[in-house]
């Protein structure tokens, strides 16, 4: 059933139409609940890829096709930070040991021909097995091999911290994925090694990850503590008897400062260094049983976790299959307009002297810098919040060496969820993320460095639940979180920043389906309504579908379908929902947009509104009202009113233009990898007189634009 036929179909006839009981929504006309200008606030991302995909994806039909979104604003995402890899932002640098292509890098803050490609560097020594990337990776402290090694960032050493070590403890943590009897550790100490520390279990229901079991708190063994440290191959007797436990840690808050022989770089002989853990019981022969697995590989190893790593590699590291789009191909793709983008500095795995250098690099090729992002999903790292402020203020330090004048912000959360921290150093949950990473800055005086608090926010983990109630509460949702936000210290003037944001992170189905739309625009309605000031959508390059294996499920965050070769074969329902906004909600030549709220008398069962709405007052008097039917089955009458103080209320007046998006224009027809839109039309224009009743058929989206008297 196409088009006209479809949309019959779902439409109200006008006998119907005018038999039911409208639903009401008002927008009050006296608050004003933002300013924004479109032009700065509505963004999408470009992001890190695998092997050979940047060229395939920066063709100029695929970037024509991308600006004619009407995104005014960039941020460019990195996909290092969450592989655990160090990025050679400019292919041409130094090395600290430059004699054998080695140590810590800089890339050149010049360079003689553009910047099209770029890539990530596996990092050697690193503590996690698993990353927020591809997982390619693995950890040192068991993938059975002594000569490699785990190691701590040394920036958190007291001999760049200024401080105590005992400031920054850092930890590794073993999951042996179940219950375990545990009496007794080895561990192969590196250089530098720990001189204090201690051995800790899990007390708590012990199926559950610590992350989602505040209640529950980390013990040291009986055998567990240690004041005196000489590292070498150290076996330790934790308990006369077994203790089960499937989580242990060590925390380790004193380092030798011993390094390799040969080292003069002082960041050698920071920090702590583990070669490989074991972890079991002795027999009463003395004999040890090891519980872990050994291997080179997420799946041959035992999981472990660490909270930070050594940004040390080498030049045999490079990623071949992470590819970082350079920073002159995006540049000139035209894709920001000519305005001012987001830009990363990683944190984690970075130097501070490469960040300078690729702002540096960015100032003298004129690409103006609307802010930077420093870091990207440090609670996805299990990187500490004190550890993150350090590594932040660092950072920002040498940053303000290049512009004082700069808006330095981040930390880009997974999400707003205050759950507690896998790594936190204190042996119960203590205050959350947010709160500790703000109250450090403040107590070392950078509390005026952080100018923006970013964050992802894809609310809906389970992607192949029902969609209906996810769409009814995804707006109370995200006023809880930024209520949450607000508890947590963070000052009511500092600006929210959606860095990404997409129905969810895994893929599926609701993301290519008409309920992609509904909820983005729902996303941006609400966010707007509660007072963010920019949000970038993610999915603007073409892509292709993916999978989520327990549901069969298929989809993506995107706004374009590709084939292999990332030729664009299908606008999905996202990308009609963004054109919506930006070019009907909005007034597409910018400029300052009141956000005033508005709310309907349609709720569900749950007291969610089942009708949602969003009014801007344009620059130049008119009036647009952005509505969302989330009712999966029934068509609804929608009016709309106008009130202020006193003053009664009042309609659109005179004609009003229409913009709907329902089924009729879209449908999707899930046949795994092979699905695809039909029908994959634009929204459906019209002028009509302002007293009609307007028709929202079952799961639509429609702008309503006209003036009020």
């Amino acid at each position: 059933m196409r088009g006209g036929r479809l949309l019959a179909a779902l439409l109200l006839s006008p006998a119907s139409l005018r038999a039911q009981s409208p639903v009401v929504i008002r927008v009050d006309v006296d608050s004003v609940a933002n300013v924004i200008d479109p032009h700065d606030a509505l963004g999408a991302g470009v992001d890190g890829h695998g092997r050979g995909t940047v060229d395939a994806i920066y063709t100029p039909a695929n970037i024509r096709a991308m600006r004619d979104v009407g995104f005014s604003r960039l941020t460019y995402r990195l996909r290092t930070e969450l592989g655990v890899e160090a990025w050679h932002w400019n292919p041409v640098g130094r090395w600290s040991d430059s004699a054998h292509a080695q140590g810590y890098w800089t890339s050149d803050s010049t360079s003689a021909r553009p910047i099209m490609l770029s890539h990530g560097y596996r990092l050697p020594r690193r503590g996690n097995t698993i990353d927020q990337a591809e997982n390619a990776g693995y950890s040192r402290l068991d993938d059975g091999d002594t000569a490699s090694f785990w190691k701590s960032n040394p920036y958190l050493d007291h001999r760049f911290t200024g401080e105590s070590d005992a400031r920054h403890p850092q930890v590794v943590i073993v999951d042996l994925a179940r219950p375990t009897d545990v009496t007794a550790i080895q561990v192969a100490w590196g250089a530098p090694y720990a001189t204090s520390y201690r051995i800790q279990y899990w007390r708590g229901e012990p199926a559950r990850d610590p992350d989602e079991n505040p209640d529950g708190k980390w013990v040291t063994f009986p055998g567990g503590a240690e004041s005196a440290g000489t590292g070498g191959l150290e076996r330790r007797t934790l308990s006369p008897r077994p203790i089960r436990a499937r989580f242990v840690r060590i925390v380790m808050s004193a380092s030798s400062g011993t390094a390799l022989p040969g080292s003069r770089d002082p960041r050698d002989s920071s920090g702590y260094a583990i070669r490989e853990i074991w972890l079991g019981q002795l027999d009463q022969a003395g004999a040890f049983h090891d519980a872990m697995r050994h291997g080179k590989s997420r799946t041959t190893q035992t999981l472990t976790f660490a909270s930070s790593t050594d940004p040390w590699h080498r030049a045999t590291d490079i990623d071949l299959d992470l590819e970082q789009p350079g920073f002159d191909l995006v540049q000139q793709s035209g894709l920001a307009e000519g305005r001012g983008a987001m830009i990363p500095v990683g944190i984690l795995f970075d130097t501070p002297e490469n960040g300078a250098n690729a702002l540096r690099y960015l100032r003298a090729r004129g690409v103006p810098v609307e802010r930077v992002e420093l870091g990207e999903e440090p609670d996805g790292q299990y990187a500490t919040p004190e550890d993150v402020a350090e590594l932040y203020r660092r950072f920002a330090d040498a940053l303000a060496a290049v512009d004082t004048a700069l808006t330095l912000g981040g930390p880009s959360f997974q999400g707003l969820s205050t759950r507690v921290q896998f790594a936190w150093p204190n042996d119960t949950a203590g205050a959350p993320w947010m709160a500790r990473f703000l109250a450090d800055l403040q107590a070392h005086a950078a509390l005026g460095t952080f100018r923006f608090l970013s964050f992802e926010w894809y609310p809906y983990d389970d992607i192949c639940g029902r969609t209906a109630p996810q769409l009814a509460e995804a707006p109370e949702r995200l006023r809880e979180a930024l209520e949450q936000v607000a508890a947590e210290s963070v000052p009511p003037s500092t600006p929210l920043v959606i860095a990404e944001y997409g129905y969810s992170a895994f893929a599926g189905r609701p993301q290519v389906d008409i309920e992609g739309a509904l909820l983005n625009a729902d996303i941006l309605g609400s966010f707007f309504t509660l007072g963010g000031r920019a949000a970038y959508l993610y999915g603007w390059e073409p892509t292709w579908l993916d999978r989520e294996p327990h549901c069969d499920s298929w989809g993506n965050n995107a706004l374009f379908l590709a084939d292999g070769e990332r030729r664009i074969r299908y606008r999905v329902a996202t990308y009609y929902g963004a054109r919506l906004a930006i070019a009907s909600w909005f007034d597409s030549a910018g400029g300052p947009h009141e956000v005033h709220p508005a709310h309907s008398d349609l709720r569900d069962t749950a007291g969610h509104e089942l009708v949602t709405a969003y009014a801007v007052r344009r620059p130049g008097g008119g009036w647009s009202v952005m509505v969302i039917n989330k009712d999966p089955n029934r068509s609804h009458a929608v009016r709309v009113d106008f009130r202020g103080a006193g003053r009664l209320e009042r309609p659109f007046a005179g004609r009003i233009r229409l913009s709907m998006y329902s089924r009729a224009q879209y449908r999707w027809h899930p046949q795994g990898s092979r699905g695809y839109p039909d029908p994959d039309l634009p929204p459906a224009t019209s002028e009509r007189d302002a007293s009609e009743l307007i028709a929202m058929p079952p799961y639509s989206l429609a702008v309503i634009r006209g003036v009020v008297r």
